[in-house]
């Protein structure tokens, strides 16, 4: 226990992960509390490859921050994301939709699932995602928030996330911290400042030799890990015999054709192709394992590959997946790249700087660090990220694709015995038992499961304690219920014309 009164907090990195830190430490704890510094250096580039975000990204927006969404929408360059469409993974021509909300309706306590595997096998012939308004909705290019419900629901809300300008939101973001008290400072740092007896970071020391003091810092320094690796040495746990891809090139393009509401990962020969539609361009990257493919390859085929013009030269990302063997050492929390890497897949990378963020609120040290706290926060993280780490490998090991050798080597490879577990259950009987805390929940197992085409043998044994006639009636009420709100759907172009039209947009 390090006794020490926590009073002066530095942030070191900007970028997304930086700004979102400060923007949040000066909304809750605050700057009339804490001297709240960042220290960015404009020489130091940002990744800012993540533009797509999952739900839980309104809660941040929203409940911690209080951003006007429309306002968020405009100045960001976004679009609306109901979910991922997934492309050639589970076999090249097949495609599935991971949607962002609920599979038709639980029941009697179990999932909707239960009762549509049971119908399915008696002979029904309608796919599962027809129960899913947010799948509804992205193959007819449509958008809008859940209305207004008199008296109890009959349907679950609409859920669904960003595809934003990551630069931008690290701007937006700025400005909000600015307005709180926030102190930035420009500048390299060239050296970091350690107690010789207990080895707590002190101070960073600047290219001019100006010196930041501070008691809690956050480490935002992106894949180097400058406090958290290369100065407290917390060591870092390689993943990449699981998940192969260590490289990326992103570029911009110009838009095309109609404004899609979700993200697209296509499979590739040696990885997959993101493409992610904004106001004002398209996002797209080539995420590869250069055991499989060249650098020069993976370049042109990204560019073929792109259904607008260019807009820059592809960018170049070097990665190991995995995470921080501790991400809080000492007096130092990594957050972001600085944290870990999971390859942006499901669009966890802004999702697990939330939860850095949620996690360090709650354990918030005031008089001092204490060993207890720091251990339970690493061992949360760790949780974190391993449940996140089986959904990806379950994206490559459950295929049907053998027809390159980097699709023989991951639908070959050994696989976690946690991932073994949850396969084997859902192959008994239709979900993984996930629990509560896990971020992906039954109906994004099944969603990505079935999709690549691992498909249950039986069902919750409840499913069957009601007649052939209520369960098609159920099934009817609940397809109808999607329908009828997805027909009451505008466009999603037309929506956001109508209510967050950026100065950019191409619309």
């Amino acid at each position: 226990m390090n006794n020490q009164t926590i009073k002066n907090i530095v942030v070191v990195g900007g970028g997304t992960a930086g700004w979102m830190t400060a923007a949040a430490l000066s909304k809750t704890v605050g700057c009339q509390n804490y001297n709240i510094t960042l220290v960015e250096s404009e020489q130091i580039g940002t990744v800012g490859v993540g533009e797509a975000t999952i739900p839980m990204i309104t809660l941040f927006n929203n409940n911690v921050m209080g951003f006007d969404e429309h306002e968020f929408v405009r100045e960001t360059n976004a679009t609306f994301k109901l979910g991922i469409e997934f492309v050639n993974w589970r076999k090249q021509g097949h495609s599935y939709f991971h949607p962002f909300g609920l599979l038709g309706v639980d029941m009697d306590g179990i999932s909707f699932m239960h009762y549509w595997l049971r119908w399915q096998k008696a002979g029904g012939t309608l796919d599962y995602s027809k129960f899913n308004a947010e799948t509804e909705a992205a193959r007819a290019f449509k958008f809008m928030h859940t209305p207004p419900q008199m008296g109890a629901k009959l349907m679950p809300d609409i859920n669904y996330a960003y595809q934003f300008d990551a630069s931008l939101y690290a701007v937006y973001l700025r400005k909000h911290a600015a307005m709180n008290g926030v102190k930035r400072i420009e500048g390299k740092i060239n050296e970091v400042k350690q107690d010789p007896t207990s080895g707590f970071i002190q101070a960073v020391v600047l290219e001019n030799g100006e010196q930041i003091q501070g008691d809690l810092f956050i480490d935002c320094s992106g894949f180097r890990g400058l406090l958290i690796e290369q100065t407290l040495k917390a060591g870092y746990e390689d993943w990449s015999h699981w998940l192969p891809v260590n490289r990326a090139l992103a570029v911009p393009c110009e838009s095309a054709g109609e404004l899609l509401p979700y993200t697209r990962a296509t499979a590739q020969e040696a990885g997959w192709q993101w493409r992610i539609p904004l106001q004002h361009r398209t996002g797209n990257g080539y995420v590869y394992s250069s055991e499989f493919i060249s650098d020069e390859d993976a370049r042109t085929k990204l560019l073929e590959r792109l259904d607008g013009k260019p807009q820059a030269e592809p960018k170049p990302l070097r990665f190991v997946t995995g995470m921080r063997k501790k991400c809080w050492e000492k007096n130092c929390i990594a957050m972001g790249l600085a944290s870990g890497f999971l390859e942006p897949l499901e669009s966890t990378s802004i999702h697990l700087v939330q939860v850095s963020i949620s996690k360090l609120l709650t354990m918030f040290p005031k008089d001092g660090f204490s060993d207890v706290l720091i251990n339970r926060y690493n061992k949360e993280m760790e949780f974190e990220y391993d449940n996140i780490k089986d959904f990806l490998i379950a994206h490559y090991k459950v295929t049907e694709r053998e027809d390159t050798p980097f699709w023989r080597y991951v639908k070959n490879m050994s696989i976690p015995d946690s991932l073994a577990e949850k396969l084997e259950i859902f192959k008994t009987r239709g979900e993984v038992m996930a629990r509560q805390s896990e971020l992906f929940k039954e109906t994004s197992w099944f969603a990505v499961l079935a999709g690549q085409g691992l498909m249950p043998e039986g069902y919750h044994p409840i499913a069957d304690s009601i007649s052939e006639d209520e369960l098609r009636l159920r099934l009817t009420k609940i397809r109808t219920g999607v329908q009828n709100r997805v027909n009451s759907m505008p466009n999603h172009a037309d929506y956001i014309r109508e209510n967050c039209r950026s100065v950019m947009s191409k619309l």
